[in-house]
């Protein structure tokens, strides 16, 4: 577990695992989307499916969540925390533009391929160039 706790923005979506039990918290942050995922022994009724401001504080096998809704402890329990980083990826690496000749000929190629006439004529040009 991190030093600081984990502290949830607005709304959390909160999934229920098969035994053992497990439960998995998706939601933003300050520093953007994060789940964290809890493996371990639920000591309360369960929480609902989507939780609001949470809190996930503890370590070394005992952990709580905290929220509007009310709080739940985890025992014997494993944190495992993943952050979404597509947007910062693609901030850093946007994707490189298409060129026109390949968009126009993609273009015709779905044109042909929506009509019956059209799929002959690809069919017959893909026939005689597999057979070069």
């Amino acid at each position: 577990m991190p030093e600081a706790p984990v502290v949830f923005a607005g709304a959390v979506q909160v999934q229920r695992g098969p035994a053992p039990f497990s439960v998995t918290l998706a939601g933003g942050t300050a520093a953007g989307e994060l789940t964290c995922a809890l493996t371990g022994t639920l000591l309360a009724p369960p929480p609902p499916a989507q939780l609001t401001d949470v809190q996930l504080s503890g370590g070394e096998g005992d952990y709580e969540i905290a929220a509007r809704e009310g709080r739940w402890q985890v025992r014997a329990a494993t944190l495992t925390v993943t952050r979404a980083v597509a947007a910062e990826f693609y901030r850093a690496l946007p994707p490189r533009p298409v060129p026109l000749s390949k968009r126009l000929f993609w273009r015709a190629v779905l044109a042909l391929a929506g009509s019956g006439a059209g799929v002959a004529l690809l069919r017959a040009l893909r026939g005689r160039r597999g057979g070069e």
